[in-house]
């Protein structure tokens, strides 16, 4: 098939075309079959094609395929905010809006918090990522690819160096840098919000460092600035439980769903405290496809899957093996290139480094091309492009999780 139709500017980590999947596994136009360790880079959760999520897209499409909610409310648009809103984990009453994407929800929560607090400055983070979009290319902490040649963004935006044992930033860094930021850059009083991942997806797996996290949430409660967790990637139980968030002992004012709200099928939502999501006038929310009933049905399916008890086992089961095998393969010194494991649940990078501990992305790009040969898809992250993200359906079967962890240590050994 030709690809001349395709704009160029799209990047493509693997050429193959896809045809198929089941669960952990898909299948080439060939009829190769991959272990799929990137999830749809995170849309996953539940694997490809899961049964029930499937049913219930056969099931709407006999009743209703679309109608725009802001000109006629539909029934799975109701039901699935209302199951939504229950699945968060706050103390405070709680609204939404449905979206297309996650970064068509990191815009709407613009709008939301310019509306609320009469600012328009926003603080993001070193590394960050919150989509391609216009004003989301400006929160984002990486100028190449995304904001070259484009232009002026909007703004205000100001970024702050991101706090993780995994990047060796520490909370006293980070919170440093802020007291300058306020000190040189910008007038605290100006600020409306800070947008931040409770774990870094883009940036490679970054684990948000705790004690900075709920400083950062006293000094907004503070300077009565809110606070925005962008959940796309970490959500709907990929570190374990519901949301990263809980993770660090706070409670954000706005949350950013997309990827596996709806077990593959284009849906996003920004969801928070209810005076927040009230405060546009009419007309100010809304889109034309934002809550698609076959989108709604199949997240509502998802919900259904996503039991505490569920992610529990699953998160564990994923996290277990990861932690096993890395500490197996650091042991015996299995490559020189073999750097620290990062992340959280099963929301894990592997960093590939010299041994000066600097990046090593060209052996990052080996590693893809081996593995696919092998079969096994990867997907890199990283400011150097240089993590390994494992994003394996939470669903995966232990024995084919075993495959792929197999594979990923033969082509290890490989690198040169």
């Amino acid at each position: 098939m030709s690809r001349e139709t395709i704009s160029q500017s799209i990047s493509i980590v693997h050429p193959i075309s896809l045809s198929h999947g089941k669960n952990a596994e898909v299948w080439d136009t060939t009829g190769k079959r991959y272990i799929d360790f990137v999830g749809g880079i995170g849309v996953l959760n539940l694997g490809h094609c899961h049964p029930r999520v499937v049913e219930a897209i056969r099931e709407q499409a006999t009743k209703l395929t679309h109608y725009a909610f802001n000109a006629a409310p539909h029934a799975p648009y109701i039901e699935l905010m209302d199951r939504l809103t229950a699945f968060i984990p706050v103390d405070y009453p709680v609204s939404g809006m449905l979206t297309n994407s996650g970064a068509e929800a990191a815009e709407n929560a613009l709008k939301i918090v310019r509306g609320a607090t009469g600012r328009t400055a926003v603080i993001a983070f070193d590394g960050a990522f919150h989509g391609r979009t216009l004003a989301t290319l400006n929160l984002n902490g990486k100028v190449a690819p995304y904001k070259q040649k484009v232009g002026v963004l909007p703004g205000p935006v100001f970024h702050l160096p991101f706090p993780s044992r995994d990047n060796g930033v520490t909370c006293g860094e980070a919170l440093k840098a802020m007291d300058r930021l306020f000190s040189v850059e910008i007038d605290v009083d100006d600020v409306a919000c800070f947008i931040i991942e409770p774990v870094q997806g883009e940036g490679g797996f970054l684990t948000l460092d705790v004690e900075f996290a709920q400083a950062l949430r006293r000094f907004c409660d503070e300077k009565n600035i809110l606070l925005i967790a962008d959940e796309i990637q970490s959500g709907f139980g990929r570190t374990g439980q519901r949301f990263a968030f809980s993770r660090l002992g706070i409670v954000p004012d706005l949350i950013l769903l997309g990827k596996s709200i709806a077990g593959g099928v284009p849906l996003g939502a920004v969801v928070g405290r209810k005076t927040l999501l009230d405060n546009l006038p009419k007309g100010g929310l809304g889109g034309t496809y934002s809550g698609n009933p076959i989108a709604c049905a199949a997240a509502l399916a998802t919900l259904d899957e996503m039991t505490d008890e569920h992610l529990k086992s699953w998160g564990t089961q994923q996290e277990e093996a990861i932690l096993s095998r890395y500490e197996s393969w650091r042991s015996k010194k299995l490559s020189p290139y073999l750097g620290r494991l990062t992340g959280v649940g099963a929301m894990r990078g592997i960093e590939l480094a010299n041994a000066d501990g600097s990046p090593a992305p060209q052996q990052l790009t080996q590693l893809l091309a081996l593995a696919r040969d092998a079969g096994l898809l990867l997907m890199p992250s990283g400011k150097s492009r240089h993590i390994i993200r494992l994003l394996a359906p939470l669903t995966i079967e232990a024995v084919v999780l075993e495959e792929g962890l197999d594979i990923l240590e033969e082509c290890l050994v490989k690198l040169a």
